[in-house]
């Protein structure tokens, strides 16, 4: 497959990774996909990106895609049957926006609140509080639509779920019992849609000689 196919360097449960994979998904392409353990990460991987981390897209030209968002803007450009970049043609500042302040200030209170001796931080909750604030202004827009960006599941909600997900899920009683119907019901039906229990499907850790799986997978 290697040669024939792009290859999908991924961690299931990366945000970062599950948002290139959902695109990758919604786009109908296929991808021979290698699993990584981040503590043992594949000589593979690193020599065609250095900077170690997921996801990691490799053409079969030997180019290599190293930032999720572009990965999702690769797979749609091919094809996006579903139309996600259709609100980023009509508005795209606003989607930009909404994604820059999920990846720069609400991912650094998500990685202090998640990960507090990490970072050496001693009060965690502040960093919730801070990172409710984005959540309040997500809820704010989801109380008008269905999606983030009108009433159909496009680019922003799949480039921002999966950070909202973890974020919900370092304390999921506390989250469950905010006043955030629209936030609560736009992430339920998303964790609960055919597209992402597909593209959080397990696969077995790649190693240097191993068969490659498609991804998507070809069961349903």
């Amino acid at each position: 497959m290697p040669g024939e196919v792009p290859i999908l360097y991924s961690f299931r449960r990366c945000p970062y990774a599950m948002r290139a994979r959902m695109a990758i998904f919604a786009s109908g392409q296929t991808c021979a996909l290698r699993e990584v353990v981040l503590r043992n990460k594949p000589p593979e991987m690193i020599a065609a990106s250095p900077k170690g981390t997921v996801p990691v897209l490799v053409l079969p030209d030997e180019r290599v895609i190293e930032e999720s968002l572009e990965i999702m803007w690769w797979a749609l450009s091919y094809n996006d049957p579903e139309g996600w970049l259709a609100p980023l043609n009509d508005d795209r500042d606003d989607s930009d926006a909404l994604i820059a302040e999920n990846d720069g200030p609400f991912k650094d209170d998500l990685d202090r609140y998640k990960y507090p001796t990490r970072y050496e931080i001693a009060d965690p909750l502040h960093h919730r509080i801070q990172g409710l604030a984005f959540l309040k202004k997500l809820n704010a827009r989801l109380l008008k639509t269905a999606y983030l960006c009108g009433n159909n599941f496009t680019f922003s909600d799949a480039a921002i779920s999966p950070f909202i997900r973890q974020f919900a899920n370092n304390d999921s009683e506390w989250f469950n019992a905010l006043d955030l119907p629209g936030v609560q019901n736009w992430l339920q039906s998303i964790l609960e849609s055919d597209r992402f229990l597909r593209v959080m499907e397990k696969y077995p850790a790649w190693d240097s000689g191993m068969d490659e799986p498609a991804f998507p997978s070809t069961f349903i």
